[in-house]
């Protein structure tokens, strides 16, 4: 990884925590993946966008509802816990 891919990951990671109001470092706990058959969302606000059978990284189960996610692109936001599939 360049130092410019660093920074900019740094910088992805600060707006995440500001965004969120998440604090402390950013730890995977488990990767889950998206069920093949659920609809794709375009997400918006502080939703993910959603793509079937994409395996994401789960940062924080938040409540019944929905779980705090990064997807491959480093993107931050909430799932529903309805479209998620252990692996």
């Amino acid at each position: 990884m360049t130092l410019k891919e660093c920074k900019k990951e740094e910088k992805t990671d600060r707006e995440f925590q500001k965004k969120f109001k998440f604090e402390g470092s950013i730890n995977v706990l488990t990767q889950m993946m998206v069920d093949p058959a659920a609809t794709e969302k375009r997400g918006g606000g502080k939703n993910l966008p959603l793509k079937r059978g994409e395996i994401l990284d789960v940062i924080q189960f938040t409540n019944q509802e929905q779980i705090l996610c990064r997807n491959s692109q480093r993107r931050y936001g909430y799932v529903p816990r309805a479209v998620m599939l252990p692996l």
